[in-house]
């Protein structure tokens, strides 16, 4: 008998056909605390000027291989590519674009939890996301 796997919430890239405002009741587009609550660092391959996606007036240099998503550098913290208001409908302007830890963020874990209660929103049910 196979031993019990670990409950994984699913990441962000597992589910984006239910990310469009057509199914206006997945959690995350009433949510957006992740992107208001955590600095996004990317590889600076993922810039569109290197041939990546990340459209390049939305992230600032750190370093020679190190880009950061613009509004995620101050406090308070932002995304620009972040529209609506946290808690109530939110969408990322540039959803299908977006850099790896935006894609590899999973929803209903840890870090999700904590970014949607320093917003006063309650942890995400288990199952809400499917």
């Amino acid at each position: 008998m196979a031993p019990p796997q670990a409950h994984r919430p699913p990441r962000m890239s597992d589910d984006a056909t239910t990310m469009t405002t057509a199914d206006s009741t997945h959690p995350c587009l009433s949510c957006g605390a992740c992107c208001a609550s955590f600095r996004v660092d990317f590889a600076v391959y993922e810039m569109q000027a290197m041939g990546g996606t990340v459209p390049d007036s939305l992230a600032l240099d750190v370093n020679g291989s190190t880009c950061r998503m613009r509004g995620t550098e101050q406090v308070p913290i932002r995304c620009a590519a972040l529209t609506g208001q946290v808690g109530q409908q939110v969408a990322c302007s540039i959803y299908e674009l977006r850099p790896a830890p935006c894609r590899e963020f999973s929803a209903g874990d840890y870090a999700c939890h904590k970014a949607r209660a320093r917003h006063g929103l309650a942890p995400l049910a288990e199952g809400a996301i499917l």
